[in-house]
């Protein structure tokens, strides 16, 4: 019997290796968890245009954490919420962006939308995700703090060099919260692997957080465990270790 019910998983940096691959160790130990009866979902900052290929490669009929927690899935096609950032924040955002010189995207409904294809006809979309990155780690932190200062939307990071927004409350914490309300499951019989600080409040929250070998440092002191990096099977070593035990056959010493 595995420890915890269900495995929340994010991507980049985690799941998946630096050339954006799931390798085939972790694609079996995801198996071997779906198989002993955990639920495994994803706990991303990206959306669905970026995220449908790997649901549908590990073939996972589960819900899914999209966005930083702004959009949750019960499962492949069947949306259960989105959460809009404002036209008006939208607006002032992107004018922050683009006067710090500030490479930005967004999520919306429609696209994926960087900074060379955003057109005034942008602003009459609705988003759920706004992002800004900037080479000049010092301009990225002031931006953050600017971003902050507002005290009305949710600012966090999944590099050293961007900033992720989304509405006041919402994270990958608030996200997998409402899967286990879906689910009639508490979050102490969550294990939740990631590598980044938007995967801080999750890792905190969860019954079991564990932290990548490649993690921000204070995202690994946050957690109950380390695994290795993404590029040397962590996700798996983590599956194995933590979450199904000795009971089964090891890959892993």
């Amino acid at each position: 019997m595995a420890n915890y019910r269900l495995l929340a998983l994010d991507l980049d940096g985690t799941l998946l290796t630096e050339d954006k691959k799931i390798t085939a160790e972790a694609r079996e130990w995801i198996h071997r968890a779906t198989d002993a009866g955990v639920t495994v979902i994803f706990a991303t900052g990206r959306g669905v245009q970026t995220t449908k290929a790997f649901w549908e490669e590990l073939r996972l009929e589960t819900p899914m954490v999209l966005l930083n927690g702004a959009e949750i899935w019960r499962k492949p096609g069947q949306l259960e919420e989105r959460r809009y950032l404002s036209r008006d924040e939208i607006r002032k955002l992107h004018s922050l962006a683009v006067e710090a010189d500030a490479g930005y995207w967004g999520y919306s409904v429609e696209s994926l939308t960087g900074r060379k294809d955003w057109t005034d006809d942008m602003f009459e979309r609705d988003w759920m995700k706004f992002g800004m990155r900037h080479d000049d780690l010092d301009v990225i932190d002031r931006l953050r703090k600017t971003v902050r200062s507002w005290g009305t939307l949710e600012v966090t990071c999944s590099a050293p060099i961007n900033m992720e927004i989304s509405c006041k409350g919402i994270s990958k914490e608030s996200g997998v919260r409402h899967v286990c309300q879906m689910l009639g499951i508490g979050m102490e019989e969550v294990m939740a692997v990631g590598d980044n600080m938007n995967d801080f409040r999750l890792i905190q929250s969860a019954g079991l957080g564990i932290a990548m070998g490649n993690a921000d440092e204070k995202l690994k002191q946050a957690a109950d465990g380390v695994t290795s990096t993404n590029e040397e099977n962590g996700v798996a070593q983590a599956i194995q270790r933590y979450l199904l035990g000795d009971g089964h056959e090891r890959l892993y010493a």
